[in-house]
This record gives C-alpha cells, sequence and structure tokens, in this order.
C-alpha cells in the first residue's frame, strides 16, 4: 500500500487542464490500486504563506533553542516536510504562469526545502536527503516551450525539475499538456497526447 501526496497548484477552481489532467491520472491510479491512499494539498483553496525574515530566523536555529514563538512559526513547515517524508508518490499540477509557475507553488517549494531535513551540505557541495520516491509532473501551458523560440523562456519546467531534484526527487515523469492557446485542434492533440500517457502509466 503506497501513499500519494498530490500538490495542486492551478488558481482556476474550474478549467484548469493539469488539474483535470492530474485527476484523471489519480482516478486511473486508485481504480488499479484500491489500497493505495491519496493526500492533497490544494494549494488554491488553502494557500501556504510566503516566507518571511521570522519564519528562515526560524528554520536556522536549531530545534532544541528555539522560541516558544518560533516553534509556532515552524509547525506548517514541518507538517508539509512532514506529508511528503510520509510519500511514497508525488503528483504535482502545475501550469505556466509568466513563464514560470505559480507563487502558492513557488512558496511550497520554499517551506520543504530545508538544510538538514530535506537536503545537507557535504564536503562535495549539497545533496538531496528524499530518495526513493517517484513524482509525476503534469504540467499544462498556452504556448510551445518544449522547442522552438519560446524554449529558453521555459523557467516551469526546467525550475521543477531543478528545485525537485535539489532535494532528491530525480524520478521524474512529466505529463505536459502544452499549446493549449493555440486553438481546438492544439488542445485536443494536447489533451490526447497526455491521456495516452496517463493510460501507459496507470497500467503498466
Amino acid at each position: 500500500m503506497a501513499t500519494i501526496l498530490y500538490i495542486s497548484s492551478s488558481l482556476r477552481s474550474t478549467g484548469s487542464t493539469s488539474r483535470q489532467l492530474a485527476e484523471e491520472f489519480l482516478s486511473k491510479w486508485k481504480a488499479a490500486r484500491p489500497d493505495d491512499s491519496i493526500v492533497e494539498r490544494n494549494l488554491a483553496a488553502d494557500p501556504v504563506p510566503h516566507l518571511t525574515g521570522q519564519m528562515m530566523g526560524s528554520f536556522f536555529t536549531p530545534a532544541d533553542q528555539r522560541s516558544a514563538e518560533q516553534v509556532q512559526t515552524v509547525r506548517l513547515s514541518d507538517s508539509l516536510v512532514a506529508e511528503l517524508l510520509s510519500a511514497d508518490v508525488v503528483v504535482i499540477g502545475a501550469p505556466m504562469y509568466n513563464f514560470s509557475i505559480s507563487s502558492t507553488l513557488k512558496a511550497w517549494i520554499d517551506h520543504v526545502t530545508r538544510v538538514g531535513v530535506t537536503f545537507g551540505y557535504t564536503d562535495t557541495g549539497p545533496v538531496g536527503l528524499l530518495k526513493g520516491k517517484k513524482v509525476y509532473l503534469f504540467t499544462a501551458r498556452g504556448g510551445v516551450y518544449s522547442e522552438g523560440p519560446a524554449q529558453a523562456m521555459d523557467f516551469q519546467e526546467t525550475y521543477l525539475r531543478a528545485t525537485l531534484g535539489f532535494i532528491g526527487l530525480t524520478d521524474v515523469t512529466l505529463i505536459r499538456a502544452e499549446g493549449l492557446a493555440l486553438g481546438e485542434s492544439a488542445v485536443d492533440a494536447a489533451l490526447n497526447r497526455s491521456r495516452q500517457l496517463i493510460g501507459q502509466l496507470t497500467t503498466a
């Protein structure tokens, strides 16, 4: 029995392609593996606060030296890290906003990227501490950024791969829906490609 952590970051309450595809994937996964459990973190409905100087100071204060206020400050971050640590599989829905990700997803990443907790420093440089977890990353974007002249403007998938890899989440399968603003035929083609891949991933 596995635990799946589902991070949904679309700002839309309806009409989100990344959420639609991620939830289709989870539905098929659950049908094939009914004993698995899914923990959802909806960053639009329940946004994570952006980091403050007080939070950063609390993070870098040893746990046994934190004041009562600092203990309270790190409580949410600790719970987000605990969710991630307990997950066997991580599913992230991440639409592109202004060539990158939502600020709420960035805030979640900031809370779970903790020195000594999810990554550490060694003599040869930083090393991710999260091992053995599988990530399924659902991205959606209006244009085409995987190739062509706009490729250099992709700070969505490149950022996510870099930050996830930094904390040890290197086993990432990407399900991409792009060209969603290029007309009905482009949308249909993108959804068909994604759904074909979802079918392969959930029946393997």
